[in-house]
């Protein structure tokens, strides 16, 4: 059975590598629509030639990264209980010790190291294609640093809620579901009000923005929306990246305003403006409000359906992988690959939700604004500095992109000044 799986997995990951890779490199039209040609949202227009073949080429090995990385977590996860793998690590948790709270985080612990293992040669390509393409600027040093950052974080908090998670389904076989979900709800807001000023700057120095003058006309878009903010936070990017960025995140008295300043250099007040009043729409349309909602809304049928399928794939391939019930810890690579699949599942869904409430910010920003010139220029100098693809294939798109393509907003701007002009 081993070998057969070993030999299966590695045929049809082929076959599906060869396919993506026909798709993104030979059959996806990636050709700007003649609607759209000689427009602002044309790359043609404010991208060089080589700026263009580079955006192209490089957006194209994105892509087909993830599409390889994608069903990587999914093999690993059945990999270990086909292969037996995962009763080792299990016995080895229970050798050092015989209670749960040591040996659940001791399984946990070798888990992620092997996932980390296995995926750290894609995750080292995409380091070095962003290297190559000048998108990303960090050194290898500072790279593994931030990576061995994510790995304990990762690692810390998922040996807590796996903990937690096992002891709530040896206590409450039928209904751990729910409870875990009643848990999960405070955790969750719990995890956003400290991300700013906990976890954001173990990867980052925060500093106030160097400019008071942008500063001050920022906190009066700020005031305007009625966001409780006295400072905006500027973070040192530069030594890692060449793109840009600003958010407005956090919740309560942890919410922060934060520009990259690769932002700062590479735009021009204006622009900075547009792109704040665009994060400021986020928060004045409860974007953020609404995300954690949703977050919650499908949390709570993800885990029932988990628990759902989580009993039946024990009871139908238990004894195969040497598993007899749900509270054998072993068992946690199937639940966490029927919780990987379901969150695929909805992700097309999240994204499209996440794209209106993009646009959404888009439409905002510029009726706060009212600069559509610097609008533009703002997204199209976010497109030549990021190599961005303006149009890219259609599964790239739903299946990737949070945003609305640089062409649909650049489109949605023009649009607007048409219409002003009326």
């Amino acid at each position: 059975m081993k070998k057969r799986f070993a030999v299966w997995t590695a045929g049809i990951y082929i076959v599906y590598a060869l396919i993506m890779g026909l798709y993104l490199f030979w059959w996806a039209d990636t050709g700007v629509p003649a609607s759209y040609q000689g427009t602002a949202a044309d790359p043609a227009t404010f991208m060089t030639d080589r700026e263009l073949q580079l955006s192209q080429e490089y957006s194209r090995y994105q892509s087909m990264m993830f599409f390889l990385g994608l069903p990587l977590e999914w093999v690993i996860y059945l990999g270990v209980m086909v292969l037996g793998i995962s009763k080792v690590f299990k016995k080895f948790g229970e050798r050092v010790s015989r209670f749960s709270w040591i040996n659940i985080p001791i399984y946990v612990l070798l888990l992620s190291a092997l996932t980390w293992i296995v995926t750290f040669p894609f995750d080292f390509i995409r380091r070095s294609l962003s290297i190559n393409y000048g998108i990303g600027t960090q050194s290898f040093s500072g790279w593994m640093r931030d990576q061995m950052i994510s790995f304990w974080i990762s690692t810390l908090i998922m040996a807590v809620l796996i903990t937690v998670l096992y002891v709530l389904i040896r206590r409450f076989e039928k209904r751990w579901w729910l409870y875990a979900w009643m848990l999960l709800v405070p955790f969750l807001i719990f995890m956003m009000y400290i991300q700013p000023v906990v976890i954001d700057p173990l990867y980052n120095d925060f500093s106030r923005l160097s400019n008071p003058q942008l500063e001050e006309k920022i906190l009066d878009l700020a005031e305007q929306a009625d966001i409780p903010a006295d400072r905006v936070y500027e973070v040192d990017m530069s030594e890692k990246t060449n793109a840009m960025n600003a958010y407005v995140n956090g919740i309560g008295s942890n919410l922060r305003i934060v520009l990259w300043d690769t932002t700062l250099n590479k735009l021009n007040e204006n622009e900075v403006l547009f792109i704040m009043a665009h994060e400021i729409g986020h928060y004045v349309k409860n974007h953020l409000f609404w995300m954690l909602a949703g977050s919650i809304a499908v949390t709570f049928v993800g885990m029932y359906l988990g628990y759902r399928l989580f009993h039946a794939a024990i009871r139908k391939w238990g004894d195969a992988w040497g598993v007899k019930r749900v509270t054998d810890i072993a068992s946690l690579p199937a639940l966490l690959l029927i919780f990987s699949l379901l969150s695929f599942i909805v992700s097309p869904i999240e994204l499209t939700i996440s794209r209106g409430a993009e646009k959404s910010a888009d439409e905002y920003a510029i009726e706060m604004t009212g600069d559509t010139e610097a609008a533009v220029g703002s997204f199209q100098q976010l497109t030549v500095t990021a190599l961005s693809d303006v149009h890219p294939p259609a599964l790239v798109k739903y299946l990737r992109y949070g945003h609305p393509t640089m062409m649909e907003r650049i489109s949605m701007l023009e649009s607007h000044q048409g219409s002003s002009n009326e």
